[in-house]
């Protein structure tokens, strides 16, 4: 994998020069130091986090792709790391490490601006509708549901035409949501899951709001929940990386992996391709290897090689 890493890093470059960009994490088990030597048992807990540009819902020009990164903790300044050249808007779930990102900086502009996810939102009343029966819980997604309805019939459409319909259809129903979810709070038990489901995105409305005056803004963080299964379901089979170097092998890995995905190839095929032809490829033609660029070698051009 270290062969593949210049292809790698073009990958991270194209997609966290994005100014839109998605992104979560999922925690994985890696064998302790000494466990790995044999002296111990101990498994501890790191995170792969990715971070996902997909523009083709706005119909934007940047090819999509995923960047997955390891890190052995869950440490605020991991992400700075990670996004300490990006630039633009994030959407993520309410994770608190994301939070001196949308701090204004030396020249008063936060690097980012923040845009929620209501399918996580959507989740909280759904569970509270599922366990209990709520009727409240029940509009609350009634009313969520509609602005999915609208955000069906624009998929694909430019980031102009997106946000003029936000505007007109979107943005009279959120802002009545928002009225009503105010007044629910006031009725229900201030400790109970249905309240916490309210505070969740009453206190980030800004957040939940900003898709209505920017097109380029998915209602949601689907995108990178997408990117970061393959990791979810993945752990269950092989439950833990050996090493920390492991971990970090596996991000580049998938980031390679999903980005081919992302672009229609097939993984193996690709990969397969980049080992065969890594070590005789000029250095600065290395777009010519990334998956939006990618095709396979003709019969003419093999033999050449």
């Amino acid at each position: 994998m270290r062969a593949l890493q210049p292809v790698i890093d073009q990958i991270e470059a194209s997609v966290l020069g994005s100014d839109v960009l998605h992104a979560d994490d999922t925690p994985i088990r890696v064998l302790a130091p000494e466990r790995a030597r044999g002296i111990g048992k101990g498994v501890k807990q790191g995170r792969i986090w990715v971070y996902v540009c997909d523009q083709r819902p706005w119909a934007g020009v940047a090819p999509p792709g995923g960047v997955y990164r390891y890190a052995p903790s869950w440490n605020a300044q991991h992400v700075q790391d990670h996004l300490r050249d990006a630039r633009g808007i994030l959407q993520a779930d309410a994770y608190k490490g994301y939070s001196k990102l949308y701090e204004p900086g030396a020249d008063a502009n936060p690097r980012f601006r923040e845009a929620a996810c209501f399918a996580h939102w959507r989740r909280d009343f759904h569970d509270v509708w599922v366990s209990q029966k709520s009727e409240i819980a029940h509009e609350a997604l009634e009313r969520i549901g509609q602005l999915y309805d609208i955000e069906r019939e624009i998929t694909g459409k430019p980031a102009d035409i997106r946000r003029a319909v936000r505007q007109e259809l979107s943005k009279p129903k959120l802002g009545a949501l928002q009225t009503w979810a105010e007044t629910q709070l006031t009725r229900i038990p201030g400790k109970g899951d249905l309240a916490k489901a309210f505070r969740c995105g009453l206190g980030r409305w800004h957040a939940f709001s900003l898709f209505l005056d920017d097109g380029r803004v998915a209602i949601d963080n689907n995108a990178a929940e997408r990117a970061v299964r393959p990791i979810c379901l993945g752990k269950k089979n092989w439950l833990f990386a050996g090493s920390e170097a492991g971990a970090e092998t596996l991000a580049r890995a998938m980031t390679l992996i999903e980005s081919a995905k992302m672009n229609g190839l097939d993984p193996q095929a690709y990969i397969t391709d980049l080992l065969n032809r890594i070590h005789d490829h000029k250095i600065n033609r290395i777009a010519e290897l990334l998956p939006w660029n990618w095709a396979p070698l003709t019969v003419p051009q093999a033999l050449a090689a």
